[in-house]
């Protein structure tokens, strides 16, 4: 049992850190309270059902299952008994303007016949930035993805290892070190989009995104992510947690050094030894009544440099189709467009997408004889570009169709039977986040660590954050780190 201070806690938002974080105090015997704003738990990973298509919204790419499997252990259960996880293979299959396609997997064999096929001389490159992946993985994500950075002192201790690692450089400037072929400097370093980082600038200890898929696979929820997310709330009222749906959090109360509780908008309030926010952590700070801290934090926050947005366009189409699980379009421009996203602020006509296809592995996610999709675009936030999402949508919709058509689906108009998208538009009224970003913060060096949100606040110190906004960042493992790194905190 806890030798916590607290009693009881409640969890603002059901996404995957706010349910990791609940199930990690409720399993050590804090009585757990989530509250969530929208009308099923999910947060990012939230879905829609329609015309007998499952969407899911947000992550698809599972990696580290381990780091979800010791959620249920901590309570002596076991994943399996809610969650059905399959492996996706390839992990990837990349595809240029030139023809390139690339299939991306962990099989040595086939990854040598496909790099040998780009350059012969690249594999020797390889070996030796697979093993400085592997550096980094044990210094970022092993000793510190779940390590909450409450001082300098913290970040001082880590800089030898950043330092050994380059840390100042980016991602892809590391791999063009190892590998000379331009098609595998982008294999090997578009990662970082994925959770919400520019390859050009994001510090290269996110090279350990490599390592991490290597030795764990990529994999796939049975059912679409919306189970993983099912499995977990199953989980957390299995031991005992309490979830409370469709009640938006206006006010997390304070007085003096401490907060109180919460109230919603529908009236109701509870109070609780101790608060964890799962939100956006701009909103999150400016729902604080009763202290100065919420202003000065938000004021603070605002002044950060926070990750694109999303274009994301969801579509059911009729037939099938062996197209990958997982399929990146890389456009004809790599640099240039990664500018436009997060310099600039132009609204690419040359998109790069991520096309999701859950069908090829799990057809139930469709009628029969049908295929369900998403693709998904990187976009500028609302800091880098004034866009009118509603007039612009309907009109980016056409841009993505076009990609599509004349990459991978010739005859995908005539064969479309729902669609529908979602923008940094929807990402600001559904999830209250801040500039439309779809991560939070950027993950740039000097918004990592004890530089991001911290997962307890220095004044406020039984209110804590967990999710994209905090050590170690956005992606699956790095928000279920960061409830690892905040449930420390709180049990200590």
């Amino acid at each position: 049992m806890t030798t916590s201070p607290y009693k009881s806690a409640i969890v603002i938002g059901a996404g995957f850190g706010g349910l990791a974080l609940a199930i990690r105090l409720q399993s050590a015997g804090v009585q757990t309270t989530i509250v969530e704003a929208r009308d099923r738990p999910g947060g990012r990973a939230y879905v829609w059902e329609k015309d007998g298509h499952v969407f899911d919204a947000g992550p698809t790419v599972i990696t580290d299952p381990d780091c979800l499997q010791r959620l249920w252990k901590l309570s002596g259960h076991d994943m399996a008994q809610d969650v059905e996880l399959v492996p996706v293979k390839p992990f990837y299959r990349l595809s240029w303007p030139d023809g390139t396609v690339f299939d991306y997997t962990n099989d040595d064999v086939e990854l040598k016949a496909a790099m040998d096929a780009l350059n012969p001389d690249d594999w020797a490159g390889y070996q030796r930035f697979l093993a400085y992946s592997a550096g980094v993985f044990n210094e970022g994500y092993v000793k510190l993805g779940t390590k909450a950075f409450e001082s300098i002192g913290d970040m001082l201790k880590a800089a030898p290892a950043l330092a050994k690692y380059q840390a100042w450089r980016s991602v892809y400037s590391i791999v063009s070190s190892f590998v000379q072929d331009e098609h595998l400097r982008q294999a090997l370093s578009f990662h970082t989009l994925l959770v919400g980082g520019n390859p050009m600038t994001c510090s290269s200890i996110y090279a350990l995104i490599h390592k991490l898929e290597r030795d764990g696979g990529v994999w796939f929820a049975k059912g679409g992510t919306n189970q993983l997310i099912a499995g977990m709330v199953r989980h957390f009222e299995r031991i005992g947690g309490i979830i409370r749906l469709g009640d938006p959090v206006t006010a997390i109360t304070a007085e003096n050094d401490r907060v109180t509780g919460v109230r919603t908008a529908s009236g109701w309030s509870a109070t609780a030894d101790a608060v964890a926010s799962n939100g956006d952590v701009v909103h999150s700070y400016g729902l604080i009544e009763g202290s100065s801290r919420g202003p000065q934090q938000v004021r603070a926050l605002k002044r950060k440099r926070f990750s694109p947005g999303l274009f994301v366009l969801h579509f059911g189409l009729e037939g099938t189709s062996d197209i990958a699980h997982h399929t990146i379009l890389f456009g004809p421009r790599y640099g240039g467009l990664v500018n436009d996203i997060y310099k600039t602020g132009k609204l690419a006509t040359d998109p790069a997408l991520y096309l999701h296809h859950p069908t090829i592995t799990d057809p139930s996610m469709a009628p029969p004889g049908c295929s369900t999709f998403y693709a998904l675009a990187p976009v500028p936030n609302a800091a880098r570009a004034d866009v009118d999402w509603a007039v612009e949508g309907p009109k980016y919709q056409e841009v993505v169709l076009d990609t599509l058509e004349e990459r991978l689906i010739p005859d995908i108009r005539s064969r479309i039977r729902t669609i529908f998208h979602y923008t940094p538009a929807d990402f600001s009224t559904d999830l209250a986040a801040h500039l439309g970003s779809a991560f939070s913060l950027e993950p740039v060096l000097w918004q990592s660590a004890w530089f991001r949100t911290h997962n307890r606040d220095d004044k406020l110190r039984n209110l804590y954050f967990v999710g994209a906004g905090t050590h170690p960042g956005a992606g699956i493992p790095g928000v279920v780190g960061s409830a690892e790194a905040t449930a420390g905190l709180m049990l200590a």
